[in-house]
């Protein structure tokens, strides 16, 4: 399935962030620490946005912004075009840890942020029983944190998120904690429900360290960098899933984003377009005989 951006920023916009920039004040209290430089950018429907960016650079930062928990220095967030006063009213954040109740049960815990909104207990029953269904963990209602695996506490997580059926839902670093192949399961079920339309988010944000993971989730790709931190490149992957890991296409942009992150002399680029590389065709070899080249040998 292709890139699935089929209007312009303008025209769907969920969520736009201009010129937003975030100091924080110096240890000393002499100063402040600039984290974010100027940053705009926006969030369309029916896109998941991917991003990277080197440790301690203001991506936790940006996605708080994002989500309004955390006020920006100067610039300003809309949400359908109206500047976002306080918590974002139509989002949910998948932490990086599980951040899980250990005293509630699976469902209790999928059920509190609709306790939060009032809602009626029959429609909370109803609507966490189906995310818990949809992420996979059917028959694990009555479960205590506890007795859940990692992959199984981050899917309540995930479950939690999604009951409220956000606009827009934000992961920070959601496969960090677990390990290679739970966090491969839970990236492809998840990749699943989203292309297939079962998730009830218009649009996801999610910020990795894993650039492997950013090219096989990502429709577009923000690449963060430099000291205070600047958007320094937005990708639009318009690479087809399944994305295969040993595909021309692939290793080209990881090895794009790679350098990206490592080469600080690259000069910023707006917009990159990512698109799919034809494989070369196989070549094959002259025959030759042993004795034909035995002179060459010698």
């Amino acid at each position: 399935m292709a890139n699935r951006l089929v209007a312009t920023a303008e025209q769907t916009a969920l969520l736009e962030v201009r010129e937003v920039t975030k100091a924080f004040p110096s240890p000393d209290g002499k100063g402040f620490i600039q984290v974010l430089s100027p940053l705009s950018f926006s969030i369309r429907a029916e896109e998941w946005v991917v991003v990277v960016g080197p440790s301690g650079g203001g991506k936790s930062t940006l996605l708080r912004i994002l989500l309004g928990l955390i006020p920006p220095t100067s610039g300003e967030v809309l949400v359908h075009g109206k500047p976002l006063r306080g918590v974002h009213p139509n989002a949910a954040l998948v932490f990086q840890q599980f951040a899980l109740l250990p005293w509630l049960t699976v469902l209790e815990n999928v059920e509190l942020p609709l306790r939060a909104k009032g809602i009626p207990r029959l429609e909370r029953l109803k609507r966490a029983l189906a995310v818990i269904d949809m992420v996979g963990l059917d028959g694990y209602e009555s479960a205590y944190p506890r007795e859940l695996s990692g992959g199984m506490k981050q899917r309540v997580g995930l479950a939690r998120a999604l009951v409220v059926e956000p606009e827009l839902l934000c992961m920070d670093e959601p496969f960090s904690a677990l390990d290679v192949l739970t966090a491969e399961n839970l990236r492809a079920e998840l990749l699943r429900l989203w292309l297939e339309r079962k998730m009830p988010t218009k649009a996801i944000v999610m910020v990795t360290h894993n650039l492997e993971e950013a090219v096989q989730l990502a429709d577009r790709i923000l690449v963060l960098g430099g000291r205070p931190t600047r958007l320094r490149a937005e990708i639009e992957v318009d690479l087809p899933h399944p994305r295969s890991p040993d595909s021309p296409s692939f290793r080209a942009l990881l090895d794009d984003l790679y350098q990206w992150m490592t080469d600080p002399t690259r000069p910023d680029q707006k917009v990159v377009v990512a698109t799919e590389i034809s494989p070369q065709p196989f070549v094959p070899l002259p025959h030759a005989r042993v004795g034909g080249i035995a002179g060459l040998l010698h």
